[in-house]
């Protein structure tokens, strides 16, 4: 698969969490991460905040896809509402990201995490971001 970041670095965190992304469009993006012993809580499975994580950033790429060479769109979180709703141990999480609506400059977004191999519900999030300056428009800004 290309690199969807066309030559970005991954980020500390993304390196962190081990996700990747799979799926990049204007209004919809797709993370997808193995889960290993790291993304553990002492109950032994994945824990509320590496799902939150994986929430919070689908939702930001999901609406700051950027399609001129070169350049980046970025947004900041002003609000995540997030439900959990079931858990996993194992196997590989599927998060998904929608732009559902909103204005110029603060934009909504409805995300999901899935369990990749039984399709299960994991965790749901609904979302407010704002465009950081220059990224309102979609030839976005210089990196």
């Amino acid at each position: 698969m290309s690199d969807l970041l066309n030559g970005e670095p991954p980020s500390g965190y993304q390196e962190l969490l081990g996700y990747r992304l799979s799926r990049w469009e204007e209004g919809a993006a797709e993370l997808t991460m193995p889960v290993d012993a790291r993304h553990l809580n002492r109950a032994g499975v994945v824990h509320g905040g590496v799902l939150t994580s994986l929430l919070d950033t689908v939702s930001g790429f999901s609406v700051t896809f950027c399609p001129h060479e070169g350049r980046v769109r970025r947004v900041v979180t002003l609000s995540l509402s997030t439900s959990f709703l079931g858990q996993a141990r194992d196997g590989t999480l599927i998060a998904i990201g929608r732009f559902r609506g909103g204005g110029r400059k603060i934009v909504g977004v409805a995300a999901e995490v899935r369990h990749a191999e039984t399709g299960a519900l994991l965790a749901t999030s609904e979302g407010m971001f704002k465009y950081r300056p220059g990224s309102e428009n979609r030839e976005g800004t210089e990196r």
